[in-house]
């Protein structure tokens, strides 16, 4: 006897996979992507390459809970005097941005004084690496030179003034508090205080944690979120035109996730309560980072309501402001995708990118629900026929609630698809249905065929899933990423690939969980100051976007425990293989090819303990292995608990 990943007991029986390769059906370009949400200090303190924490002294402590959140300012958070003699203090007169109107003003005693900046865990500084640092200071009652991180700076006005310096390392250390001195006693007054690597990807993002997203190859990133865009009320929701203009300027908000785990027994106080959003990574650059990964961009609009897992807050759906959320959605068009000749197309000319961003798809609300007192439905129909009105082609993303296993989700598609259905192409009303699955691992390999008997008239949208270990998820825990969970999610994938003419788009989520600042687990990769490193999960991710081909050939795995996929890349006149064995014993697997193949085979194969996670200390636990073997016998010998991709030539 044998058991499989999810606990079913079966007796040995023969292993093969068949296929049909006259049923073949399109796998689009851009099918597996990513879902990015500032969630587990993902944004500031991650990819965001600022090294400096509140770097505006605009933080609040947020708290509260339903229906009733608060923040109280907290202007001096992460920030300390560094002698006995200094003093510290917050204005808001005069201030340098009328939008971030705090500022510190330092008192110096003697010559010395001076402040620091905890930066999370402490600066990670790389021997004979550059780092940017610049900072607004004006001059109150001081004349002279201050140091910063030893660097000598002379201070020469009374007014706001921008001073930039560069700063090399001497040597590598880890946990290093950033540092201004004065030289003198005197009174100045600093605002925006930054540190970047000098090496950050257009002096925006951390460049190991892009790369990380440019190595899976994604096809298109949804951003920012997630429940941000709702926010716990709606002025706390994420507005897109608050991200825009110099970074000076933009307003800061507190974060929806700095309540998460607020209970009347913590006060409603929560362990992240500092969490808050600086806006440096705006709505411009998320498309910058579509461009550098080479993602399409699918943002998500508000629909006038706040999370409603949080809040029953909402803008009336007859109201003028109803009217303001519809236009924000067409504004946003307008700045990714018109000329320069126009407002927002000219606001993004003069950001810096004069040509287009070409975004063709907009997620109308996160993963809203119809209920009594919400009319979700009725406003997707107003959104839908504003924008198609004036932007036929742009492809909307409905929503199917939070759980593909509810009322709500059933609901949801009861409304869709007859409306779609009334289109000569369904895909005028909604081009795919986001749904949600946060579940165990055996419910991903229980429902591998979940998408077989879907309608085809309306395409779905796989936005948000993960598989949860019992026991082992939460706050901070790196080691729900096991590579038990990752095979899940590859056997799961198998499903979704064999069903691409219905589900056209799909992402993991969370996308990113940094160390000991984490909501939620588990995350597709974890990071901390010095390092970052991908989970099982990761590299399940890489293996299906990276090796995809462009058909989909209908394929039956015969075996319990044994799930398959198969697809051809046209162009490249190659036989893709995606095989995932979920038993606990190796399994010798007939492959019933109806197309002959070269002998000579490339395998990426990822096995291993399932119980087992990557952590910084060891990354490659779990990572793929390369190896070409020889195919001649149409039999693949698959290890326990694996998942592999295996391709090989098609005979000419």
């Amino acid at each position: 006897m044998k058991m499989f990943l999810c606990n079913t007991m079966f007796g040995r029986e023969a292993m093969k996979i068949i296929t049909n390769s006259q049923n073949r059906i399109e796998v689009k370009d851009d099918m597996i992507g990513l879902f990015f949400e500032d969630i587990n200090y993902s944004l500031d303190g991650g990819l965001h390459a600022e090294m400096i924490e509140n770097r505006n002294f605009e933080a609040v402590i947020a708290y509260g809970g339903w229906d009733d959140y608060h923040t109280t300012p907290d202007s001096g958070y992460a920030w300390s005097n560094l002698t006995k003699t200094g003093r510290m203090e917050y204005h808001t007169d005069r201030p340098m941005s009328s939008a971030n109107p705090h500022y510190l003003r330092f008192f110096a005693q003697e010559a010395g004084d001076g402040f620091g900046n905890k930066a999370y865990d402490g600066l990670y500084l790389e021997k004979g690496k550059e780092y940017k640092i610049s900072f607004y200071a004006r001059c109150v009652a001081y004349s002279g030179m201050i140091k910063v991180m030893g660097v000598p700076v002379t201070l020469d006005s009374d007014s706001w003034k921008k001073y930039e310096m560069f700063y090399v390392a001497p040597e590598t250390a880890e946990g290093v508090k950033f540092e201004i001195c004065l030289d003198a006693p005197g009174v100045l007054d600093f605002d925006m205080i930054s540190m970047m690597p000098a090496d950050a990807v257009y002096g925006i993002f951390r460049r190991d944690l892009a790369d990380m997203l440019k190595e899976l190859k994604p096809g298109f990133l949804r951003f920012p979120g997630g429940c941000i865009i709702e926010g716990n009320n709606l002025d706390n929701r994420y507005q897109w035109k608050l991200s825009l203009g110099r970074p000076e300027d933009r307003v800061f908000n507190w974060n929806r996730w700095a309540v998460h785990g607020t209970s009347p027994q913590t006060d409603f106080h929560g362990p992240y309560s500092h969490y808050g959003q600086t806006l440096g990574v705006g709505y411009y650059e998320y498309f910058l980072l579509c461009e550098y990964i080479g993602a399409k961009p699918l943002p998500v609009m508000n629909v006038g309501l706040a999370c409603q897992y949080q809040s029953t807050e909402q803008v009336a759906i007859d109201s003028p402001q109803m009217k303001q959320f519809i236009q924000d959605a067409l504004d946003l068009i307008e700045f990714a995708n018109g000329d320069a000749s126009t407002l927002w197309g000219g606001m993004r000319a003069q950001m810096g990118h004069p040509q287009p961003f070409g975004m063709e798809m907009l997620g109308i609300g996160n993963e809203q629900w119809q209920t009594e007192k919400v009319d979700f439905f009725g406003r997707y129909l107003m959104f839908e026929k504003a924008i198609h009105d004036c932007y036929p082609d742009i492809k909307l993303i409905g929503s199917a609630g939070p759980n593909v296993q509810s009322k709500t989700y059933e609901d949801a598609w009861n409304f869709i698809r007859p409306e779609a259905e009334k289109r000569e192409n369904p895909e005028s009303f909604v081009y795919a249905v986001d749904e949600h699955y946060y579940v165990k691992p055996e419910w991903l390999c229980e429902n591998v065929h979940f998408y077989d008997n879907y309608p085809r008239s309306v395409k779905v949208f796989a936005g948000e899933y993960a598989a949860h270990v019992d026991g082992a998820c939460g706050m901070n825990r790196p080691d729900s990423n096991t590579w038990g969970a990752a095979l899940a999610e590859a056997s799961f994938l198998t499903g979704v690939e064999q069903n691409a003419d219905v589900v056209v788009l799909a992402s993991y989520a969370p996308l990113f969980g940094r160390l000991g600042y984490s909501q939620w687990s588990p995350n597709l990769i974890w990071f901390d100051a010095k390092d970052v490193y991908g989970t099982p999960s990761y590299y399940v991710q890489q293996m299906y976007s990276c090796y995809r081909g462009n058909q989909a050939v209908e394929t039956k795995a015969e075996g319990e425990g044994i799930y398959a996929s198969t697809t051809i890349d046209i162009k490249e006149n190659i036989a893709i293989i995606k095989l995932a064995n979920a038993t606990d014993e190796a399994q010798d697997i007939s492959l019933a090819l109806d197309f002959a193949i070269e002998a000579n085979a490339t395998v990426f194969e990822l096995t291993g303990d399932k119980a087992k996670a990557n952590n910084m200390n060891h990354a490659e636990n779990i990572v793929p292995s390369k190896r070409e073997m020889d195919l001649s016998g149409n039999v693949y010998h698959a290890k326990p608990y694996s998942f592999q991709v295996i391709m090989c030539k098609l005979c000419q």
